[in-house]
């Protein structure tokens, strides 16, 4: 599998269920992406937005090691996996804060209510036909409703001086130092983390590919 995102907490997510992937980051322009389908379609669903996404990363580092512009470290056939999470409140879509005022702005905006995390997942089959490749290009996205806390402003001051909101979509982790400011979710754990694990092995299974053939350990 090559997981194309750099995000550190997607590795750790299949890591911990036994799949070491290989890493190549995508190059493409998110906000131009988004723009131009704005352009073509009107504004996207948040649903849909993240799924452009993950597909735009996903065919983005499908086609570099087709091309051979890229390349992993372990041979053998390819599966690539590209993801997007952007936070929904009340319609509106939130990705990474630009800066720290901002992060502390959604925060006391987020405090206290609720909002959807959507996390959109494409696949890309590499496979050669002698391995039961598809050339399939496929995806969905997972969404969970996440309550937020309601914080006070000296502990949404300290959370935004950690720097962990600025790196992450919807300005909060569920696994990192935003822990005890999520009290439930509805909905996959691992969606809000940035990665569903019940959905990639679904869309897996589309391809012909069980779970178990992708664990290392």
């Amino acid at each position: 599998m090559v997981l194309a995102s750099r995000s550190p907490a997607r590795l750790a997510t299949l890591s911990s269920a036994g799949v070491r992937p290989d890493v190549l980051v995508s190059g493409v322009d998110e906000e131009q992406i988004l723009a131009d389908a704005a352009q073509r379609f009107g504004d996207l669903d948040p649903v849909d937005a993240v799924l452009l996404l993950a597909q735009a990363k996903a065919e983005d580092v499908a086609s570099a090691l087709e091309s051979g512009d890229m390349e992993t470290e372990s041979e053998g056939d390819r599966i690539v996996v590209g993801c997007d999470s952007m936070l929904e409140i009340d319609g509106v879509i939130y990705g990474k804060p630009a800066d720290a005022d901002e992060a502390r702005e959604r925060w006391r905006a987020m405090r206290g209510g609720r909002g959807v995390l959507h996390t959109g997942h494409w696949i890309v089959d590499l496979r050669d036909d002698e391995a039961g490749g598809t050339g399939a290009t496929l995806g969905s996205t997972s969404s969970t409703t996440v309550w937020f806390a309601n914080l006070d402003d000296a502990e949404i001051d300290d959370y935004v001086a950690t720097g962990e909101p600025l790196e992450v979509a919807g300005a909060f982790t569920i696994d990192g130092l935003g822990g005890p400011y999520v009290d439930r979710i509805e909905g996959d754990h691992h969606g809000v983390v940035g990665l569903s694990l019940p959905l990639l092995r679904e869309l897996l299974g589309e391809i012909g590919v069980p779970w178990r053939k992708l664990r290392t350990s």
